[in-house]
């Protein structure tokens, strides 16, 4: 029995983290099989690092895959719960696109570069300034409350718009391009903040979003008994594109895996009952 302990990616793209240490590359076309075992159970991921000491039961739907306490150690030493005020990095401020009018401001350390852009599933973005950790917070407030541009945007949303993205960089970066203006002709920029010329990165290719039909659906939770398998056609932060049958392709979001004792799926199994959520509707459907 093998435990998920997420999706991460790497320079080579995404790759599935498990206990112990190892890890799966994931590449197009690759089938992602398993199942969750009969009378299995979901128990608590740790934080920081650190098994939680009671291996305690969280529920099926929750992405955190944390209880209580190891959810609360976890935000105690988080940049982007805001706990840290001290942190001497050097940060960089950016505008992050995921589909049409859904644009968000973030700050990440220089030295992770654009890692947290890709763990987002920013389908698009901009650099937009670097400096100190609380310029670069002021930044994001300033945004905010000048631009009303918001610092998150819920995965769902991410997720709905993903089969109708604009079909060209271009047509993708012109928001960015028309906000990154709006935002470093803001007389209240930070002094600390050095503003960055807008050159927008476009991460269609890099997530297969290109590739194949949209996803029309999402996984909403992992059940005991149940099995997925499909064939990966796209990945962008922490989702999976499966197809399950032709012409026929739903997400799974890689945290809901996390925190369950998995298995092997028998191949040319029957694909057991999964809930999922119909973008275009709100309905259960069973793959």
């Amino acid at each position: 029995m093998w435990r998920c302990t997420g999706l991460r990616w790497s320079g080579e793209g995404p790759v599935l983290g498990w206990e112990g240490g190892r890890s799966s590359r994931l590449t197009w076309g690759k089938r992602v099989a398993f199942s969750v075992p009969e009378g299995g159970s979901r128990t608590c991921v740790g934080a920081r690092g650190h098994a939680c000491p009671v291996r305690a039961p969280v529920p099926p739907r929750g992405t955190g895959a944390r209880c209580e306490e190891c959810a609360r150690l976890d935000r105690a030493h988080s940049v982007a719960a805001d706990t840290i005020a001290d942190d001497p990095r050097t940060y960089r401020v950016y505008l992050a696109w995921f589909g049409p009018g859904m644009v968000k401001v973030g700050i990440t350390a220089v030295e992770r570069g654009p890692a947290r852009l890709l763990e987002q599933g920013a389908v698009c973005f901009s650099w937009l300034g670097t400096g100190p950790l609380m310029a670069a917070r002021r930044t994001e407030e300033l945004l905010r409350a000048a631009l009303r541009v918001p610092d998150r945007i819920p995965y769902a949303d991410k997720r709905a718009v993903r089969a109708t993205l604009p079909g060209t960089a271009a047509d993708r970066a012109a928001e960015v391009r028309e906000l990154h203006g709006r935002a470093v002709a803001l007389a209240q920029w930070p002094d600390s903040l050095r503003p960055e010329p807008c050159a927008v990165v476009d991460h269609v290719r890099v997530f297969g979003l290109d590739r194949g039909p949209g996803a029309r659906g999402e996984v909403e939770r992992l059940l005991p008994g149940a099995t997925v398998s499909g064939e990966l056609v796209a990945a962008a932060g922490p989702d999976l594109h499966l197809e399950v049958r032709p012409g026929r392709v739903v997400v799974l979001d890689t945290r809901l895996v996390r925190g369950w004792g998995l298995m092997p799926a028998v191949p040319g199994g029957v694909v057991r009952a999964v809930p999922v959520r119909e973008f275009t509707r709100e309905q259960d459907g069973l793959f």
